[in-house]
């Protein structure tokens, strides 16, 4: 059997979510978000296939504001997912964040999100539906759809929310993010272009890249501002990746292989912050240290380890 666990740090201030006494409702929405994430794939209602194996479990803990000392302020929360073959060739994923801390059992759910994947055509298809709630607040669902076109090299993704109710949800759906990707082949190099579109900001820019065997540029523009990144492999195991923007800051990212799956990236912000992130096996740790003068204060350190059991 395999599940998650996430164990999160929260800064000394974090603050609880007030407690819902009202599990029947929490009940109803775990309901709401998978018929309505089956629905969306074409899935209906009937028998399931035995689940599938689940994901391997995590076991994540998060130090921020450099207090490395006291661990009065640690929130953790288990996370726990799994996966299912359902008919019709859907695969489901689903899973729930707990809180490990409180009693109170109406407290205890934090998240709960499901995800309907299918393919049509001969796999030329793909359509994939997730949605996700915060059980703290249950007044909305966030969604992500996603499809794509394999012969024609063609992806959408699509973020937004909808109202937390199955007589509302087809009605109150409201998109928050867009964006397209579509791909070319020059000669045995590969051309992205991704416009994408924020819709509550009503901000646009477009992502595009040329990957050139060794070389891969990456050009981000918008009306407001403009960036151009050039990752260069100067071997096996070591790539740099210079970035340069328009208002002329830059940063420098440096990616090394340790061998064994292991790697470091190291990113220079100069006068801002520096950035590394070491995998190692199974451990992942994301370390932060902003800039500001000769100190650790707001320090944030990541560590995050897989488990098999």
């Amino acid at each position: 059997f395999k599940s998650t666990l996430t164990l999160t740090a929260e800064p000394l201030n974090a603050k609880v979510p007030p407690h819902n006494n009202d599990r029947s409702n929490k009940m109803k929405l775990i309901k709401v978000l998978s018929a309505a994430s089956l629905s969306i794939a074409g899935v209906s209602a009937g028998p399931t296939a035995p689940p599938a194996a689940s994901t391997r479990p995590q076991l994540s803990i998060i130090i921020r504001d450099g207090n490395f000392t006291d661990f009065d302020g640690l929130e953790p929360t288990i996370t726990w997912e799994n996966s299912q073959q359902l008919p019709n060739e859907v695969d489901f994923r689903y899973g729930i964040d707990l809180s490990a801390r409180t009693t109170n059992l109406a407290s205890l759910p934090r998240r709960i999100w499901g995800r309907a994947s299918r393919r049509f055509a001969a796999d030329r298809y793909s359509l994939s539906t997730r949605l996700d709630m915060d059980v703290q607040r249950m007044d909305r669902v966030d969604f992500q759809i996603d499809a794509a076109d394999e012969d024609n090299d063609l992806k959408l993704t699509m973020f937004g929310s909808a109202a937390a109710s199955l007589k509302r949800f087809a009605t109150s759906p409201r998109v928050s993010h867009v964006e397209f990707t579509k791909g070319f082949d020059n000669d045995g190099n590969r051309i992205t272009i991704n416009p994408r579109y924020n819709v509550n900001y009503d901000h646009m820019d477009v992502v595009m890249t040329y990957d050139a065997d060794d070389t891969l540029i990456t050009v981000t523009a918008s009306k407001d501002d403009q960036e151009v990144t050039i990752s260069q492999q100067l071997n096996d195991d070591n790539m740099l990746s210079p970035t340069i923007s328009r208002d002329g800051s830059l940063s420098l990212a440096w990616d090394r292989k340790l061998g064994d799956h292991n790697s470091v990236r190291t990113t220079l912000n100069p006068n801002r912050s520096v950035e590394v992130e070491w995998k190692d096996e199974a451990w992942t740790a994301n370390v932060n240290f902003p800039m500001e003068e000769d100190s650790m204060k707001g320090a944030t350190v990541h560590i995050k380890r897989d488990v098999r059991f």
